[in-house]
């Protein structure tokens, strides 16, 4: 077998040759991490067998990055609240307060209907890198670059969405003004212009969601749980075999200095962070006994230490999803050093 450097793998990749060949070659491990890590990075192509899974989950993708926008561009109807509460037997401002909300319930509808397709691109993402096409997720994620990018991306997005979503009170006060408003109208019946966009019953599942302090996440996680408890022909280790795969690419590129000078921006940093949380917390929620315990997969205290030794302001809400939105942490069986690195 032919061996590559790091340096040649990098050469191969930027000459779009190298895919032509890896299916003859075997990669040192280090070699692969790099390789699997700049096709991430860089604009990695279907094959055909990856593509029917590809365009689906694109067109998810293309639509995430408005979410974001939307999500980040998003700044409630607070004062028109208040003012409606303070006076409430002035009709004026109460109809002003509710057509300042009724649009904005609009946009957190759509941000909620936009978590189910995600889910769902996640499922087609999850069944085509976890089948048994190959014998181990290296070779997933090695032959099937592209679906393996679009994972990254999808958890990318997910941390980035709960990050926004939790500094953002408005909107769970926005909805729950909403909801209350709503059913006192229903008394009153007085007929509510809004509610065929959110009906009672939608209401209620938006509601749970934003309820959430990361629905992005959980519904992800949620949504994996039920891929691997539909899928039970698929032996469990093809979904967390590829997760802790995952977790150790994003892990090795961030804390190896000749690797992490690659990086060409701060945003790439943040992304490798937010994919390798993102896989932790899928891991520990379909692993058995999850990511804290000694017979994880996942070097744990690596990956804390990792996102420890990065400026506090930009890793506060990566190092929170890993303290509140596991399962497994606070088992007993988790090791006292993990809890300790995380309080």
């Amino acid at each position: 077998f032919m061996y590559f450097t790091c340096r040649e793998a990098e050469v191969c990749y930027s000459h779009h040759t190298w895919q032509g060949v890896v299916a003859s070659v075997r990669f040192t491990p280090l070699t692969l991490l790099l390789l699997l890590f700049l096709s991430w990075l860089a604009d990695a192509q279907p094959t055909e067998a990856e593509r029917e899974v590809w365009e689906q989950v694109d067109v998810v993708l293309k639509d995430a990055k408005g979410i974001l926008d939307e999500l980040q561009a998003y700044k409630g109807a607070g004062q028109e609240i208040r003012e409606a509460i303070q006076n409430p037997s002035d009709e004026a401002l109460q109809e002003q307060a509710w057509a300042a909300v009724v649009p904005l319930v609009g946009k957190l509808k759509k941000f909620y209907e936009f978590s189910q397709r995600l889910e769902a691109a996640l499922h087609s993402l999850l069944g085509a890198l976890t089948s048994e096409t190959y014998s181990d997720p290296t070779q997933h994620l090695e032959r099937e670059q592209a679906l393996a990018k679009q994972f990254a991306e999808i958890l990318h997005f997910t941390l980035r969405f709960d990050e926004l979503k939790m500094t953002n009170p408005a909107i769970q006060n926005d909805f729950s003004y909403y909801r209350r408003t709503l059913s006192r109208m229903r008394i009153n019946n007085v007929p509510a212009e809004g509610e065929n966009e959110v009906n009672n019953e939608l209401a209620n599942r938006i509601s749970l969601f934003y309820a959430d302090a990361t629905p992005m996440l959980k519904t992800l996680s949620d949504g994996t749980t039920k891929f691997v408890s539909e899928n039970k022909n698929l032996p469990i280790e093809n979904t967390t075999d590829c997760l802790s795969t995952m977790a150790s690419v994003c892990k090795v590129m961030l804390e190896t200095p000749e690797y992490r000078s690659r990086f060409t921006s701060e945003e790439t940093v943040s992304f490798c962070l937010r994919v390798m949380v993102g896989v932790i917390i899928l891991y520990d929620y379909v692993h058995p006994v999850g990511a804290f315990a000694k017979s994880s997969k996942i070097d744990m205290k690596g990956c804390i230490k990792v996102l420890k030794d990065q400026p506090p302001n930009s890793v506060e809400g990566l190092l929170n999803a890993l303290r509140y939105t596991t399962k497994h942490l606070n088992d007993d069986s988790t090791n006292k050093t993990i809890k300790s690195m995380l309080q």
